[in-house]
């Protein structure tokens, strides 16, 4: 997937008492830091990610079929013949797709993914309206306005310039009302300890003290390094959703590569 990591927190609902003078910032900071711990402990797999642009390439017919082509055979206008893996020949078309489940041809771009949402999709000078596209699950965008998606552009030329195509979009899984509960429960345990909130919860959790004896009372908890080294928190809502979303402890979502799929072009804005 493209998903480099979280910019903004999830969603919270904060079900402790928050100190009133505990500024906004400092709610949203530990907001957006439980939010990573989460995102990366559930297998790098939820969204949404930061925003990220690609200059893709538009899937062709050709990319769907093992082509055997003879020397000295030319295309004609859209269409070029192959040798199909049964030994008959065939025109292919390099306008657009056609498959069992599609009447017609789709003019279609596989993203990296799963899209969680289209920001924007700039095709040369022009800026797509929503209605001129949609995504078809997980990450195949399609085209709907009766145009297609370039075959090929010019890489050197910047975003907006003619003859270019750069899609912005974001990766990730939906949140669910679990996952908010969980991402909740951890903001408040970072809260307590990292804010005046008082405790020893959060970053003033000391992880060497799993046994103390005071007054005649005896207390004893399990070893938090252990429950870190799980890939657990040790807080029973968070655990709860991750062992539910992620329960092997994967570090992130399977891939599947192939030789013959054309990754898009990422465009990264270096300092």
């Amino acid at each position: 997937m493209a998903v480099g990591t979280v910019c903004a927190p999830w969603p919270v609902e904060l079900c402790c008492d928050v100190p009133e003078d505990t500024p906004e910032d400092q709610v949203q900071r530990w907001a957006l830091v439980a939010s990573q711990i989460l995102w990366a402990l559930s297998g790098r797999r939820w969204g949404p990610s930061c925003p990220v642009t690609v200059r893709p390439c538009r899937k062709a017919c050709l990319d769907s079929y093992p082509l055997s082509f003879p020397a000295g055979v030319q295309s004609t206008g859209g269409w070029i013949p192959y040798l199909g893996a049964d030994g008959q020949w065939r025109n292919a078309s390099v306008c657009g797709c056609t498959s069992s489940c599609s009447c017609g041809e789709l003019c279609e771009i596989r993203l990296d993914g799963p899209v969680y949402d289209i920001l924007s999709i700039q095709d040369g000078e022009e800026v797509l309206v929503p209605e001129a596209y949609r995504v078809d699950s997980p990450n195949m965008l399609v085209r709907t306005d009766g145009e297609c998606w370039v075959t090929c552009q010019d890489m050197a030329a910047p975003c907006g310039t003619p003859g270019t195509l750069c899609v912005t979009y974001r990766t990730g899984l939906p949140l669910d009302a679990a996952a908010i509960a969980a991402v909740s429960e951890l903001t408040c345990h970072l809260l307590k300890g990292c804010t005046g909130g008082g405790g020893s919860c959060g970053c003033k959790a000391n992880p060497h003290i799993t046994k103390m004896t005071r007054q005649g009372v005896q207390w004893e908890k399990a070893d938090p390094t252990l429950i870190y080294s799980e890939g657990r928190t040790g807080l029973p809502v968070a655990d709860a959703w991750l062992f539910a979303v992620n329960p092997y402890r994967q570090a992130s979502a399977s891939r599947v590569y192939s030789p013959d799929f054309r990754r898009p072009r990422v465009v990264r804005q270096w300092p």
